[in-house]
């Protein structure tokens, strides 16, 4: 019975030295580089199977990103084949302009309605986004996901703070 052989991999000179660039960096993403070596042995004639134990990978893995390289688009470079592929999911809610002038925000000094406040509470920041025009509607709790991944704590820094 004959056994079943795996579709031949075309790799250009080209893409073929910036993948062994790849493999060589010591610098380099584990995962770009293991599909390098992939793509490598698959141009070299390497099946399959061989290919996912010397590398201790799956072989769906393996098969996954020499179906990738193939069907990719020849003016594509090496590098944004290797890449992975978008994840499902939603987008985002609000773009890094509208969070970046929230975080703007943050750092003005603490003032709503007119009124001087002594610090921003989340609450504040929000409604103070909604009233600017900034977003249509954001939740505190969104504002304060904002403000620790910018590292920010206006509540505990002074120059946040107006005395009265």
């Amino acid at each position: 019975m004959p056994r079943c052989t795996a579709a031949p991999v075309d790799v250009s000179d080209k893409d073929a030295r910036v993948l062994q660039a790849l493999e060589r960096r010591h610098n380099a993403p584990q995962g770009l580089v293991k599909r390098a070596q992939i793509i490598l042995l698959a141009a070299r004639g390497v099946g399959v199977r061989a290919t996912a134990e010397r590398l201790g990978l799956g072989r769906a893995t393996v098969q996954r990103w020499r179906r990738r390289w193939s069907s990719a688009a020849a003016t594509e470079s090496a590098l944004e084949r290797l890449v992975d592929a978008p994840r499902p999911g939603t987008p985002p809610t609000f773009s890094p302009e509208q969070i970046c002038s929230i975080l703007a925000l943050a750092c003005e000094p603490p003032k709503r309605d007119g009124q001087e406040l002594t610090h921003w509470t989340h609450a504040d920041l929000a409604a103070e986004a909604i009233a600017r025009g900034i977003v249509e509607s954001i939740s505190p709790d969104s504002i304060g996901r904002f403000l620790r991944e910018a590292d920010l704590k206006p509540h505990r820094t002074r120059g946040w703070i107006n005395t009265p």
